[in-house]
């Protein structure tokens, strides 16, 4: 937050050997006992540990004897006070250089999350070249690497002759200025709700950093791996997030270009899985080489299914027959096009069950993904209708007959969105040198795996072998809603055999795809870019809903390309080869930085 700083915990939990400049080895004082002797460090350590082992053993055998003979032990000889003596020096050695170091890595050590208290001078030079180190690459105007440090002549000093700072046990930063302070005890006591932050502040960002502190301090939990700089929090108020805190950094790559249509589009895919990327590439590569793939829009209606309930099945059959009578559908749809300028009703579906009614509304809904618009629309034409029938008991707006962000057949078949079909023609060539794979081996596995597997797993929607991962990719990189590519990724993968087998036929036909370029998240600054990089951002000027439009036909297109590649992937045995040398990362995470 605005005035407060976080003490880098590779800072705090560096090893206890400490190392610092050679000029700076005189300043500490005090002997150590690695100057017992005016010998090299490791020269003294292996003499220290064979004087005592040696004389260990000397004593052990030296007793053993007496205890055969009944010698009493306190009877010692010349060699038996040398050993004796050797031993206590030798064991003084090893405590001063081994064991008080352990007992501060236990004791003194302070865990990872803790947060600075009182630094000097050297510890802030430490975090403004750490700072300077890990800024993410959307807070500044260059990425590339910073040049390395010059190389030091470096001393170990043993962590003992270093004072220890003390350390407080809930890590939290000290440079609080009095009035955020109060308002962060007062979140903590529960005095001040965390949600009122924004509209007590006035400023979003401080609101974010105080509710962030806040949080940390009642959960003794650590979010210093969470952003908070480098965002606009005033984009997101009232519309995409509530009570934030930070962000998440997903890396966004690029695919293609997908000859479409005539079109060259560069896809922006945000994700974390290795490979994906790659993968969608290769596929546009073998459409673009190929002449590229062809979209039609079969359908364009976003719905919503309120449930209302009647005190008899019959009563809730007449308002069924009511809906469904094409003589009452233009007072119905004039009622529900008031609500807005693009939202235009296209047809009601009803089903009973007993005296239960689900009526699903579907209607266009220009560039956004329409679902606030229809559901306006809809509790308008349910304020029409309790006129006609006041025993209706309206349960409510969604009956889950729509269907939302779940499976469904209704999906399946009657569509939700933008339905489209994209297809292509691959060249045996291109089958065989950039697909590496045939085309026979190409339908028979699209058979058995997207076809017959699917249909042996009972899937609904799911005749494919990775719709969702391009959906999810492209809709997190463009802004949509992450949680609809359960129905957005419904897909039936297609491949036959064209010109005796020569050349293949693929194609992609979903049914359900759910997206918009204006509202919700298109309007962040990252996700408006992306869709710029595809010319759908905002609305169209044309043609109303031609840019949400287009972005469906992408999203189909990129399917198309994947499960181009991956299944030829997995047809000609690259899949398991592919993902352990891109896929598995071989940094040792325990040694990056937090």
């Amino acid at each position: 937050m605005e005035g407060t700083r976080r003490r880098s915990t590779t800072n705090i939990t560096k090893p206890t050997h400490k190392l610092i400049d050679q000029d700076e080895t005189s300043t500490v004082t005090g002997p150590k006992p690695s100057d017992a002797l005016p010998l090299p460090l490791y020269i003294t350590n292996a003499l220290f540990f064979t004087v005592f082992f040696s004389v260990v053993y000397f004593l052990l055998t030296r007793w053993r004897e007496k205890i055969r003979n009944s010698t009493p032990l306190h009877l010692v000889t010349l060699s038996d006070i040398v050993a004796i003596f050797a031993f206590i020096a030798s064991f003084i050695y090893m405590l001063g250089f081994f064991g008080i170091d352990f007992v501060q890595s236990l004791i003194l050590r302070p865990s990872p999350d803790v947060w600075a208290g009182e630094d000097d001078g050297e510890d802030e030079v430490d975090l403004l070249k750490e700072d300077a180190r890990i800024v993410p690459c959307g807070q500044a105007l260059d990425c590339t690497a910073p040049p390395p440090p010059p190389p030091q002549k470096l001393a170990v000093v043993p962590s003992h002759h270093l004072k220890p700072k003390v350390v407080n046990e809930i890590p939290f930063p000290t440079t609080l200025n009095e009035e955020d302070e109060e308002i962060i005890n007062s979140v903590v006591a529960g005095k001040t709700p965390s949600y009122s932050l924004e509209s007590k502040l006035g400023d979003c960002k401080r609101a974010a950093a105080i509710r962030r502190e806040a949080l940390q301090r009642i959960t003794s939990k650590s979010l210093s791996g969470l952003p908070l700089e480098g965002f606009d929090y005033e984009s997101i108020l009232g519309q995409c997030c509530e009570m934030p805190i930070g962000y998440v950094q997903i890396p966004v790559g690029i695919a293609g270009p997908l000859l479409l249509d005539g079109k060259e589009y560069s896809v922006p895919m945000a994700t974390t899985e290795g490979c994906l990327v790659a993968s969608t590439n290769r596929g546009c590569k073998a459409i673009r080489i190929c002449g590229g793939a062809a979209s039609v829009l079969l359908r364009d209606a976003m719905t919503r299914a309120p449930v209302v309930r009647f005190g008899t099945a019959k009563r809730a059959a007449q308002l069924n027959f009511y809906l469904e009578d094409p003589a009452n559908f233009e007072v119905v749809s004039t009622v529900f096009n008031k609500s807005s300028r693009f939202g235009r009703l296209q047809n009601i579906k009803c089903a009973l069950a007993g005296k239960n009614l689900y009526m699903r509304f579907s209607c266009s809904t220009g560039d956004a993904m329409g679902m606030n618009m229809v559901s306006k629309g809809v509790q308008n034409v349910l304020d029409f209708l309790q006129n006609d029938f006041p025993d209706m008991d309206v349960l409510g707006i969604s009956g889950n007959y729509c269907s939302d962000k779940k499976p469904s057949a209704v999906n399946w078949i009657e569509g939700r969105g933008k339905s489209v079909v994209c297809e292509a023609v691959i060249k045996g060539d291109v089958v065989r040198n950039v697909l590496k794979t045939s085309v026979e081996a190409l339908v028979e596995l699209n058979m058995l795996k997207n076809l017959t597997g699917s249909a042996m797993a009972g899937a609904l929607g799911g005749f494919n072998a990775q719709a969702s991962n391009i959906v999810s990719a492209i809709y997190i990189a463009t802004g949509q809603d992450p949680a609809q590519n359960v129905e957005s990724s419904h897909c039936i993968t297609m491949m036959e055999p064209l010109n005796g087998g020569e050349d293949l036929h693929v194609s992609v036909t979903m049914p359900s795809i759910e997206v918009g370029t204006v509202g919700g998240g298109t309007q962040l600054a990252s996700q408006s870019a992306c869709l710029n990089l595809l010319g759908v951002k905002g609305a169209s000027k044309e043609t109303p809903g031609a840019n949400a439009r287009l972005l469906a036909s992408i999203v189909a297109g990129s399917v198309l390309a994947a499960e181009l590649s991956l299944m030829s992937a997995i047809s000609s045995g690259q899949l398991v080869n592919s993902h352990m040398k891109y896929n598995r990362s071989n940094k040792d995470v325990s040694k990056v930085a937090s």
